[in-house]
């Protein structure tokens, strides 16, 4: 048996908001509405719906150039967000970005070896 991708649920309370930071800022688009986005190979399901998920969540999304992409997002001057690349005393070199919700969404180099 093996298992594939994951979709993480993400609690928002503000389309706008939302909008704004996951396809402005960070680059995702729409895939279909009834609500769901992704950028890549990555997915994320966000939802306003009150039973779908807990605000606070936590992830972390293997980034194949994180140095690209944390340039890529300081460009955008983005007024809430201004992330940086930092080497974790485990080896693996981190960008963190907490939405506008209070998930904090972790690009990372690598997840498994």
């Amino acid at each position: 048996m093996s298992l594939s991708r994951t979709t993480p649920i993400l609690r928002i309370f503000d389309e706008a908001k939302a909008r704004e930071f996951y396809l402005d800022f960070l680059g995702f688009e729409v895939v279909f509405e009834h609500r769901f986005e992704p950028r890549g190979d990555c997915t994320l399901h966000l939802s306003e719906h009150h039973g779908d998920a807990c605000p606070g969540a936590a992830m972390r999304i293997e980034a194949d150039d994180i140095d690209a992409l944390c340039a890529q997002l300081r460009a955008k001057r983005f007024r809430y967000a201004r992330p940086d690349v930092e080497t974790m005393p485990w080896g693996t070199r981190d960008m963190t970005i907490v939405d506008p919700f209070g998930n904090r969404l972790t690009f990372t180099s690598v997840i498994s070896v």
